[in-house]
């Protein structure tokens, strides 16, 4: 499939997505992101990447590694991406990603760095320890959007400084060359994205960390375990309110109602008119209930696919090869501009 025709909604522009193959996704991840990016995908020409070289700026198992990255591939197709539609790839696959990143290296300063907060809180008191990769992480996630040109990027809060510093980076690289060659990706926001909080906490954002199964909804777990879990999540003995005023200052109560509002995509005002004065005892069934019909089938599907991972991996090898001839094109393009003898046609 070509660039040009890689689907009708080309016009509105391309989004690129990355994930993390860091295993148990959940809930958090589902309503947070993976639900956006199935509906993104009937809007603009959509390139989704499991990101495995980001994920080796810390240490990883290399069996684990390979797991991981078909599990989060599986739960991407589980949950509604269309790899006829999209292109699903692991970025390891197309080189292009790590060519760009050290020619953005040789753009970026140092002082744009330092301001990175994601760098300051992953790296701790042990800075000094902390890998090169670690900290030019943002440079690695700006080659990722412009080696296709993004003109979209779906951020969270957590991402929304890299993507400021992705813009500072292709402005400069044009300012530089004095060419126009890369867009300044906007971010695209969605208002249905769902803060998700620990089951056990919530206060605390959910996690894969967290040491308690029972603070998160994994999108592998069955039917019988996502009851089980929300029959087990805490609350406090007072019924839900009538009003969203009501829900202040109790985070459990508020966080569940969030995550009803969400997966039944009506607003929290709509769960609160509907249970408020009654009590958790009536709440969680129906909860648990939703939460089981529209979970459980893409828990179904992943395992489904993960019996087979030979073709979860031909998915990918298939999706790499379409990102490649986006990108192929487009890096040499800057290997001309920047002044590289030779051709990258065949990288």
């Amino acid at each position: 499939m070509t660039d040009s025709k890689m689907h009708k909604s080309a016009g509105k522009g391309r989004i690129f997505s990355g994930i993390q193959p860091t295993g148990n996704l959940h809930l958090g991840n589902y309503l947070g992101a993976i639900r956006n990016w199935v509906a993104l995908q009937h809007d603009f020409e959509s390139i989704y990447c499991v990101v495995d070289l980001h994920a080796i700026t810390v240490h990883q198992d290399p069996a684990d590694l390979r797991k991981s990255t078909r599990e989060v591939a599986a739960s991407l197709i589980a949950a509604g991406i269309s790899t006829e539609q999209s292109i699903l790839f692991n970025q390891s696959c197309v080189p292009q990603h790590a060519e760009l990143a050290w020619v953005f290296n040789c753009v970026t300063r140092l002082g744009w760095l330092n301001r990175m907060t994601q760098f300051k809180e992953k790296a701790g008191k042990n800075r000094e320890n902390a890998s090169v990769g670690l900290y030019a992480y943002p440079t690695l996630m700006a080659a990722d959007i412009l080696t296709y040109r993004a003109t979209h990027v779906p951020v969270g809060e957590d991402q929304k400084q890299h993507l400021e510093l992705t813009r500072d980076i292709a402005q400069a690289f044009n300012s530089i060359y004095d060419k126009d060659v890369f867009p300044l990706p906007e971010p695209q926001i969605f208002g249905s994205a769902t803060r998700v909080m620990s089951l056990r906490d919530g206060s605390a954002k959910m996690s894969k960390s967290d040491p308690s199964d029972n603070s998160r909804i994994n999108m592998t777990d069955d039917a019988d375990m996502i009851m089980q879990k929300i029959r087990k999540a805490k609350t406090d003995p007072d019924a839900l309110p009538s009003e969203m005023a009501g829900l202040a200052d109790r985070p459990e109560a508020s966080n569940l109602v969030g995550i009803y509002a969400a997966l039944a995509e009506c607003s929290t005002d709509d769960v609160l008119a509907e249970f408020g004065g009654r009590g958790f005892g009536d709440f969680k069934p129906a909860l648990g209930d939703l939460a089981v019909a529209k979970l459980s089938p893409i828990g179904a599907e992943m395992r489904r696919l993960l019996e087979n991972p030979a073709d979860i991996d031909a998915i990918l090898a298939d999706g790499a090869e379409r990102a490649a001839a986006i990108a192929r094109p487009i890096l040499a393009e800057v290997r001309d501009i920047v002044g590289f003898l030779g051709s990258s046609t065949d990288h």
